[in-house]
């Protein structure tokens, strides 16, 4: 009785046994060697690069972390930082040519934690969270 797998076996088993779908239904892709969580999520970055190009946004970062919560030591257990990870922050011009700070998320299902960590954004940092679906 053979203790391993010959290629050929292995490649029958995961043919049987295909990867999990995400929960939510969204699913990852890859767009110019940059891995998204969703497809809207990957086309509003393409509108967003547009946007910039034409000076509309500038200074466009996505996937920022904005830590909530700092990592603390209790008495029975260290508590890791709670954070917020924002799909873009950028600055998009106004109609009198100044900039307003922007973080946004795309959203698709809106989770009990998204809306807490929303929430906590707002009194921790004074940030309201611009919301899209794509």
């Amino acid at each position: 009785m053979s203790l391993h797998w010959t290629e050929e076996q292995y490649q029958e088993y995961i043919g049987a046994h295909p990867a999990k779908r995400n929960k939510y239904g969204n699913q990852k892709i890859t767009v110019d060697g940059i891995k998204r969580d969703s497809l809207a999520e990957s086309n509003r970055f393409e509108q967003l690069k547009i946007l910039e190009r034409v000076g509309a946004v500038k200074n466009l970062q996505f996937q920022v972390p904005f830590v909530l919560i700092e990592k603390q030591q209790g008495e029975n257990r260290n508590e890791r930082a709670v954070k917020y990870i924002a799909d873009f922050v950028y600055d998009e011009q106004q109609a009198d040519g100044s900039y307003k700070h922007i973080v946004e998320d795309c959203k698709g299902k809106k989770t009990k934690d998204y809306i807490i960590k929303r929430k906590l954004m707002l009194f921790v940092h004074g940030i309201s969270i611009k919301e899209t679906n794509g």
